[in-house]
């Protein structure tokens, strides 16, 4: 069964792929989950496989106790956990079930997500916002090919921004991390 079903979902969330011990989406030793499905379709994406919402395999439970499972590692330092796509937040409901799982289950963890929304646009949707909350950070806006910078550090393009959601909810303002 899977977990949106599980959590009052409608349709279940595919994934593109679950990479353990990944070091180049955030920062220090990460877990990171790709999933499918992604309305943006950005000229030059990297992964534009994952735009179909069907590619890959259906998100289970069993693959959230895996990453649960993973992140709290006894013999690895592990930071925290990654999210990409495709589209993060076209599964706001399925996602928010495992952000807040990794909150409460895995002391210390932080959460990277990587979207091509904005972060502003993000407040206006209370689904999106609550996936936001558990956040740690973001790296918001569209890949823009015309803007690409291959020597930019967790982004494609200039136009992209790393945000610390946690200080720029509090300030009521956008808060870039510092890198």
């Amino acid at each position: 069964m899977t977990v949106t079903s599980l959590i009052g979902g409608k349709k279940s969330m595919n994934y593109a792929d679950y990479k353990r011990f990944d070091f180049l989406n955030g920062t220090g030793i990460r877990h990171s989950l790709f999933v499918s499905g992604c309305h943006f379709h950005c000229r030059g994406c990297w992964n534009a496989v994952a735009w179909n919402p069907n590619f890959g395999k259906p998100y289970t439970r069993a693959l959230e106790n895996r990453i649960i499972h993973d992140l709290n590692l006894p013999d690895v330092r592990v930071q925290g956990l990654s999210l990409l796509g495709g589209e993060p937040f076209d599964h706001p409901k399925t996602l928010t079930h495992l952000v807040k799982r990794v909150k409460s289950e895995c002391r210390g963890k932080d959460i990277w997500c990587w979207t091509g929304f904005r972060f502003e646009d993000l407040l206006d949707d209370p689904e999106r916002q609550e996936m936001l909350d558990y956040l740690d950070v973001l790296i918001d806006g569209p890949f823009d090919l015309a803007k690409r910078n291959l020597k930019l550090k967790f982004r494609g393009s200039s136009n992209q921004r790393v945000i610390n959601v946690k200080k720029s909810l509090e300030e009521q303002k956008i808060v870039l991390q510092l890198q």
